[in-house]
This record gives C-alpha cells, structure tokens and sequence, in this order.
C-alpha cells in the first residue's frame, strides 16, 4: 500500500514536471500572437489568439463609468504605440439599446484612412480594424495589385437601428447600435483604381476576376481577427459591402 502511494506520488511529480518543461518549451519557442497569456502586439501578424487579446478590451453593456474610462484609454495607449492617432469620442444614449459608451475616433497615423472619415466606433473594433488593415489588407494590395491602398470607402459604424433595419421588436439589435460594426463598401488604390463589393465581387465588374479574387481574401482575412465577417454570399442586406463586428458571438459567411 506505501509502494503503490509512492509510486502514485512520483507519477504525479513526473506529469508535473512534464507539464511545466512543455509550458516553458510553448512560452520560449511558439509565436506570441498564438498565446493567450502574451500581451497583445498590434504589430504582430494574426495568430490564433489575436482575437481573444482584443476582446480583453471589450466592455461590458453594465460596466461603471469609472471601468469605461480605464478600459478605453488601455486600448487607446495600445493603439498609439502602435502609431496610430486616436482620440476618445464623446459617448452618447440616442433611447434604448442605442448607447455608445468607451468609442474612439483614428484621426490619422500609420493605419489606412477610412472614407468617410471621422467615425466613432468601439476601441476593441478600431484595433480590429488597424490589425485587418496591416496584415490582410495592405499585404493583399501589394500582392494583387502592385499597389499601395489610398482608403478604404465605407458605409458608416454606428446606426441606432435593428439588425438589417428591421422594425421587428424580435429582431436583436444590430452592432452598429453601439458602434460594434463597420462596413467596407470597397477599397481605393494610390493609382486610382478602386475595387467595390457591388461591382466586383463576383468578378464580373471593371476589376474582372481578380477583383473577385482581392475582395474574397479581405473577407477570409477579417474571419482571423472580427467575429462576424458577412458579405454578399450571405444575403441580399449585404450584397455591396462587407459587414465587420466585435459581436461576442462569431460568424464568418
């Protein structure tokens, strides 16, 4: 009966040793954007859990004023060492579930200009898209194209409505109801050319087949680090834009 405590012992000892010489071997040798317990690197290429460190960053609809301000000015530092002009926009309760609170503003910077410019939306998003903007779409641009991109033109961030304007009281609302969204109508090249989801994305408009191909990897590349990814293949609310979110729950369509 000693023997085999002892050995029960031992065992014990042996898969804890074993378990901390492979979390030293993970945390010396593995990309820090695939572990969760590394700080979150706004330079760094996409990893498995580069959403997970944005969402650290998301707030809850309850949280005190005083988590607000805290949180959001954490997530605005992060933004500017990564070089990017932010700056915090007044929050705001249009009635309902159309309250933004902890939303920011990219004024400039290293990060491409949004067309309309000066939108409000959550921090975490505005990481979001500096991280999408870095490591899936100026790659894509260069690669497809040869070219730098000028702006990315889009159909706004907040919007106090349901989701797909609907008036239905079932209907939750939608993202943009607490400037949780952003949507891409398309993207405009330094040289002039412009790509659009409603005349490209199926290659038959003036970018052909490889305007297709370019707005189908920005789609796929914003799966890695936004939770919901919709676009024209989803449904006919998004067939000239690609929907972006931080929603808690994840879709990519």
């Amino acid at each position: 009966m000693d023997r085999d405590l002892a050995d029960f012992w031992n065992l014990l000892w042996e898969l804890a040793l074993g378990v901390a010489a492979g979390f030293f071997l993970l945390n010396a040798f593995a990309p820090p954007q695939d572990l969760p317990w590394k700080p979150l690197d706004l330079e760094a290429p996409i990893g498995r859990a580069t959403a997970a460190k944005v969402s650290d960053f998301e707030l809850a609809r309850t949280a005190a004023a005083e988590e607000v301000t805290a949180v959001t000015d954490a997530c605005m530092a992060m933004l500017r060492e990564a070089g990017v002009e932010v700056e915090r926009a007044p929050d705001r309760d249009d009635g309902g579930f159309c309250i933004v609170r902890g939303a920011v503003r990219i004024t400039g910077g290293d990060v491409t200009p949004l067309a309309p410019g000066g939108l409000v939306m959550q921090c975490p998003l505005a990481m979001r898209y500096v991280i999408w903007d870095r490591q899936v779409l100026r790659p894509a641009a260069q690669e497809t194209y040869g070219a730098d991109v000028a702006r990315v033109d889009n159909y706004g961030s907040y919007s106090c409505r349901r989701i797909y304007g609907s008036e239905r009281i079932s209907d939750r609302p939608s993202e943009h109801a607490r400037a949780n969204a952003l949507d891409v109508a398309g993207v405009t090249l330094e040289d002039g050319r412009r790509v659009s989801l409603a005349a490209d994305w199926d290659g038959d408009g003036p970018a052909g087949r490889e305007g297709s191909v370019f707005l189908r990897r920005l789609s796929r590349g914003a799966c890695q680090v936004f939770s919901t990814v919709l676009g024209p293949d989803y449904n006919a609310a998004h067939e000239d834009h690609l929907h972006f979110d931080g929603a808690p729950r994840s879709l990519c369509s």
